[in-house]
């Protein structure tokens, strides 16, 4: 896939090719989000993802790291085209379970055309699949089911809390300039029950989740490689959100972070109140790449350590979305003691961001 109009940049269109100069849909400060709606896909958009990442727990009180996602993209090619078999919306999805017991990540992919009752993601609520993949908002929860080749999910995550509105009101910038933006909520502190299984055994478990949605047309600076992101669900019921676009030498081109607090007041910290540190790094032996995966973060005056589950956490997902990137579950520490559980997402570290 193209990685300019995946990640909402300009693309030159060739003359009589099927790629044209479309029209998509632009992120505005003066439109509000709305819901339930919003919580459904946004096929005017060029890109968009329903991200779920969770710490869970089996009755012997073995952790797990669990993640479903989904993304859709209209890649503008052949728009004007009548047949049914033309890829107006494409979807992809990614799914992984690390468990510190087992050697390595297990994950696995898939991606699809939009059509034909087999993949699609719907505009009035969270509904989106890819065969017996799934992903949907059923009452006052949302449902993952993924049978994967390795492993399969049956989770289901209930909201504790009200949404959280990223950015400015659910405008979230992601560069300098105000067209550089996306919608973005959380839904943090998710109540997760469900079933894994994996080696042919059916692993009942409980913990807590984190779902993110987002869509966009223009996302990222051209001088951006990738990022890093990381959402905390607080063991005192708060949230943290961080995350900083890096430019090729490693620094900051963007930044922004959220704290929900114990008492659910929200603060928004600017670009110079968010720093990501290194602290430990680790390579890749498939495939070279060596990663931070242990990061101190400073959000205003928190400041939090982050220590993964384990160092494998890598996805290679060339298959899909194009990209090698590592999302992992990590543990978050403040002034000595467990603060928190979540996620942290790494891309960009083996070359510039391939979706």
């Amino acid at each position: 896939m193209n990685r300019r109009a995946f990640l909402g940049l300009p693309v030159a269109a060739a003359a009589g090719s099927a790629w044209a100069q479309i029209d998509y849909a632009q992120v505005t400060p003066d439109r509000p989000l709305q819901f339930p709606r919003d919580h459904g896909s946004h096929p005017a958009y060029r890109t968009e993802w329903w991200y779920v990442t969770g710490w869970v727990k089996d009755a012997s009180g073995n952790a797990y790291g669990v993640q479903v996602t989904f993304f859709r993209n209209r890649p503008g090619v052949s728009e004007a085209n009548s047949s049914a078999f033309a890829a107006r919306q494409l979807v992809f999805a990614h799914a992984a379970l690390a468990d510190p017991r087992r050697a390595g990540l297990l994950h696995d992919q898939r991606a699809a055309r939009e059509g034909f009752g087999l993949a699609g993601a719907d505009e009035e609520t969270t509904r989106v699949w890819i065969d017996d993949w799934s992903l949907a908002l059923a009452g006052d929860a949302f449902v993952a089911r993924i049978a994967a080749r390795k492993f399969s999910f049956d989770l289901r995550f209930t909201p504790t809390q009200p949404l959280l509105l990223q950015g400015d009101a659910g405008v979230s910038r992601k560069g300098p300039h105000a067209a550089q933006a996306s919608y973005y909520y959380s839904q943090p502190q998710l109540a997760v029950s469900g079933t894994i299984t994996a080696g042919g055994t059916n692993t009942s478990i409980t913990g807590t989740a984190w779902l993110d949605h987002e869509w966009s047309s223009e996302y990222l600076a051209k001088d951006a490689v990738g990022w890093d992101w990381v959402g905390i669900n607080l063991l005192d019921g708060g949230a943290l959100t961080a995350f900083r676009i890096r430019d090729v030498a490693g620094g900051p081109l963007w930044a922004a972070g959220t704290l929900r607090g114990a008492d659910g007041a929200t603060r928004r910290f600017s670009p110079s109140q968010v720093r990501f540190a290194p602290l430990t790094s680790w390579r890749s032996q498939r495939t070279g790449v060596q990663y931070p995966v242990a990061m101190r973060v400073t959000v205003g005056q928190m400041e939090v350590a982050l220590e993964p589950l384990l160092y494998d956490q890598e996805l290679d997902s060339r298959a899909s979305t194009g990209t090698i990137y590592w999302e992992g579950a990590v543990r978050a520490t403040a002034v000595g003691r467990e603060a928190g559980r979540g996620y942290l997402e790494l891309t960009g570290y083996g070359a510039p961001l391939k979706l």
